[in-house]
């Protein structure tokens, strides 16, 4: 995927802001803090209020509805706002700014929208790997130590043992997150197995060392793990019916 063209540099001042929607159709608050150009959500969080019309004073925005705020260097929110506000790479060549595409990790519904600060982290941790068509990443029973985003391919989850294993669905795009026992307290081994039906790519975390990262913001753990038990939640249901 390539980066997609934003807009000039020159056309938004210093302390300005600009929403822009670019190629893909994705609409984006481009701000300019001293020279520094940061893109983030063109909406707010709260409610369907466009940020372009808030204030900045070239360090915190602020939604003029509702006066929820956050730092725009890092997403982070700030006074009465309750959620993140979500960050996008763009690059500045030549005066053209450039959002570069998203890595699975931005686009994972776990993370997705966490401060750039805290996807910085997260995505320090991540080991890319690849598994041929038919290899097993896990099996029940094995310790629950790592966490798995796909980058491109598919898996399929069998839960329980032998001839008693019940198909739970496939993961089919980019940003899908499974081994999610590797987040909880509790849970040492695998109650699943993953199984690529095609040649995959997959970003790996351990479990524990995610868990530091998301205790150092308190905002984004919550976010994460009331995320996380919706999944659960989508996952054990859907395996249920069947």
């Amino acid at each position: 995927m390539s980066k997609k063209f934003v807009c000039r540099a020159e056309e938004i001042p210093s302390g300005g802001l600009k929403e822009v929607e670019v190629e893909s159709g994705l609409k984006v608050l481009v701000a300019n803090a001293g020279g520094d150009f940061y893109a983030c959500q063109a909406i707010c969080p709260h409610q369907e209020v466009p940020l372009c019309e808030g204030l900045f004073d070239g360090e915190v925005l602020t939604c003029h509805m509702h006066l929820w705020q956050w730092d725009i260097r890092t997403g982070a929110p700030q006074g009465l706002a309750e959620s993140p506000l979500q960050l996008f790479d763009i690059t500045v060549e030549d005066g053209v700014i450039y959002l570069a595409p998203p890595s699975a990790l931005d686009s994972s519904e776990l993370f997705k929208g966490l401060p750039r600060e805290t996807l910085t982290r997260l995505q320090a941790l991540c080991r890319p790997e690849t598994h041929p068509e038919g290899s097993t990443l896990y099996q029940v029973g094995d310790p629950a130590e790592d966490l798995y985003i796909l980058e491109g391919g598919r898996v399929e989850f069998l839960i329980g043992r032998d001839e008693r294993t019940t198909p739970a669905g496939f993961v089919l795009r980019t940003g899908e997150v499974f081994g999610w026992a590797a987040l909880m307290d509790g849970q040492p081994s695998r109650i699943a197995r993953a199984t690529c039906l095609e040649k995959s790519s997959v970003l790996r975390m351990n479990g524990k060392e995610v868990l530091k990262v998301l205790e150092s913001d308190p905002a984004s753990g919550y976010l994460v793990m009331r995320r996380l038990a919706e999944l659960i939640t989508r996952y054990l249901t859907a395996s249920g019916a069947k």
